[in-house]
């Protein structure tokens, strides 16, 4: 299989760890000196950048804060080394947030770019378009 496509299902890998709840598996994907961008929305109005331990951090805080995550991927394509994917994520809400009660699922339109060395996620620069809440 070329890498491009083996590129492409550690993305699908990677999300579906996220989903799971299994930080172990999106560890596993990264390289130890990864970064994960956030560019500025509405969360983090200043965009974020963060090491492999920080994603970890937020991870666990994320399991906290939702009962469940999914992510559909709309498209994906990949060229050499890079991966592009176009995702709805959606967040069932465990507890209030902003005015949003409960049980309420936020959802997130998101373009999510990878970047890969040595068959490991090097680089991901998340483009996040919340809906209203």
């Amino acid at each position: 299989m070329p890498a491009s496509i083996d590129n492409i299902v550690t993305v699908r890998r990677y999300l579906q760890g996220i989903e799971q709840g299994a930080f172990s598996v999106v560890k596993a994907l990264f390289k130890r000196d990864a970064l994960m961008e956030q560019l500025p929305n509405r969360i983090y109005p200043q965009g974020l950048l963060g090491t492999l331990s920080q994603m970890e951090n937020a991870f666990e805080k994320g399991r906290t804060l939702f009962s469940a995550q999914t992510y559909e991927i709309k498209t994906a394509v990949a060229q050499e080394e890079r991966v592009a994917v176009e995702v709805v994520w959606t967040g069932t809400l465990v507890l209030g947030f902003g005015n949003l009660t409960a049980g309420t699922q936020m959802r997130c339109h998101s373009a999510m770019f990878f970047e890969f060395v040595d068959g490991k996620i090097a680089r991901q620069s998340n483009y996040d378009c919340f809906e209203e809440w």
